[in-house]
């Protein structure tokens, strides 16, 4: 039994059970130029939160000198992650209630409004408040792009959607520093907070008008505040930690100490809260579905490996290869170009493959070997050597992720789609957090130094001791691989769908 409220939207009986059996009457189907006009609507929101975070990182330098406080900078990257991870699972459950249109609507206009206060901050403090309103509204942008795709496109015929926010958001993220480079060097810091502005609006305007036919999927959900509260607090407080811990605070610092404590304590209460609530913020049945966390198990461990690497690969170039800065951003560039490159290869593949999981496991399997072959040779392999292992790395991890995003959302309703892509992006952003912070522990002592923003801020370092610490690092990497590569093994290979009707509960 279901109640009808005053907006149309039904509430569910609590005593019912979502069921992938008896499908809802099926939606219009969108014609292909429909369709297209969808997704040119969300690529533009896609491309402006990517090409953002790239943009900054370039400009820290001349920010810090400009205001005279290069000790809270990292604040500056670490604020809009602070809260972007935190609102995530948000954006996720209220687009399940009120619809994917207005709440990405929402996510840009506080976008724009947290790049125009950044603009316009007067010191370092304001700055750093400003970027975390930024966060929040970034964080309805990428998620909320990929659930509309989820909304179009039955899993089978994803592949050739995703391709194009692929391409979009490497193509953002690659633009990105050099447009901010040249923006501190030659023009003024804060036109890379201005430039989000005009693209806000254009986005703003594209997204309200191109997705008014948009397939409706949304049921009542009721928003459990007191969750909601619990896990930005709890998620908030544990990426302080990983931020600061080692860097502005030592590891066993009572500052640490106290902030890991209270996250312990927060994300206890949290759980608790989940099971207890009437309605929970994260559905019982999507975190009991085990193909849902195996699907996140591989996504999250495999990225959270490449954003280490990315991270920290520059320093291993320039402490143990001798390398410039500049040549170790040139030499890296392979990996991200093998990654996406290979997503894309392995989208179309997944969508045309009975057995999906056969081919990226077989390529993480490449994966795993190469950074393995990296922890052995770490003191002595060459730089075509480097190169060519890096690029079979990048080949070998690209088809995991599409393939574990498509598997999770090909095993949940449609009313709970914008939950579960949150709740991937959620825990991927956690992950990574967490990986980067303990490579950070092995690696920052040896080398004498730290790193802001993806660069290396030291080359004072002993070189046996920083070879011996990314050897280190390379073997955790890998071992992040091999749960990725389990997490794929024991997913279920349910077969795609051809049809979003079938989803909906």
């Amino acid at each position: 039994m279901q109640l009808k409220l005053k907006n149309g939207l039904k509430k569910p009986n609590p005593m019912s059970v979502e069921t992938l059996d008896k499908p809802a009457p099926a939606a219009r189907r969108l014609t292909h130029r429909e369709t297209m006009w969808i997704v040119a609507g969300v690529l533009l929101p896609v491309f402006m939160a990517s090409f953002d975070q790239s943009m900054v990182a370039t400009t820290l330098p001349t920010i810090g000198r400009e205001f005279g406080s290069t000790g809270q900078l990292s604040w500056v990257v670490t604020a809009y992650l602070l809260t972007s991870t935190a609102a995530t699972p948000l954006y996720g459950k209220i687009s399940d209630t009120r619809g994917r249109r207005s709440t990405m609507l929402v996510g840009i206009i506080i976008f724009i409004v947290g790049a125009a206060a950044s603009a316009l901050a007067p010191n370092m403090t304001m700055l750093i408040l400003a970027r975390g309103l930024q966060g929040i509204g970034g964080a309805g942008l990428v998620a909320q792009a990929m659930t509309v795709l989820g909304d179009i496109a039955p899993p089978k015929e994803r592949a050739k959607y995703y391709t194009y926010f692929s391409i979009i958001y490497t193509t953002a993220g690659g633009v990105g520093p050099v447009v901010g480079g040249y923006f501190a060097q030659h023009l003024h810091w804060s036109l890379v907070f201005w430039v989000s502005v005009p693209m806000g609006i254009v986005s703003f305007a594209l997204t309200s008008s191109l997705l008014r036919k948009l397939p409706r999927y949304e049921k009542y959900h009721r928003l459990d505040v007191i969750a909601a509260l619990l896990i930005v607090a709890a998620s908030s407080t544990l990426m302080l930690v990983m931020n600061t811990g080692g860097k502005t605070w030592p590891w066993l610092s009572a500052e640490i100490l106290s902030f890991s404590a209270a996250s312990a304590i927060l994300w206890m209460l949290f759980f608790l809260r989940l099971l207890q609530a009437p309605e929970p913020l994260i559905p019982l049945g999507i975190l009991r579905n085990p193909i849902v966390r195996c699907a996140i198990v591989a996504n999250s461990f495999g990225w959270s490996a490449v954003i280490g690497l990315n991270i920290y690969l520059p320093l291993y170039l320039q402490t143990v290869m001798g390398k410039t800065p500049s040549e170790s951003g040139l030499h890296l560039m392979v990996l991200m170009v093998t990654v996406n490159a290979s997503a894309l290869i392995g989208a179309q593949v997944a969508a045309r493959m009975e057995h999906y999981k056969l081919y990226p496991m077989v390529t993480l399997v490449l994966c795993i070997a190469c950074i393995s072959w990296l922890a052995v040779r770490v003191d002595s392999i060459s730089m075509l050597e480097f190169e060519l292992v890096l690029a079979l790395a990048g080949i070998g991890f690209g088809p995991v992720a599409p393939v574990s995003s498509v598997a999770l959302q090909n095993a949940v309703v449609m009313h709970q789609l914008g939950t579960a892509i949150s709740v991937m992006s959620f825990a991927r952003s956690l992950f990574a957090a967490v990986l980067v912070a303990a490579l950070g522990a092995v690696v920052l002592h040896a080398v004498g130094g730290e790193v802001m923003g993806g660069a290396a801020s030291t080359l004072a370092a002993d070189k046996d001791a920083a070879t011996a610490a990314f050897r280190t690092l390379f073997w955790m990497t890998a071992g992040c691989f091999v749960i990725a590569f389990l997490g794929l093994l024991l997913m279920e290979e349910r077969p795609l769908l051809t049809s979003n009707d079938a989803r909906m509960g």
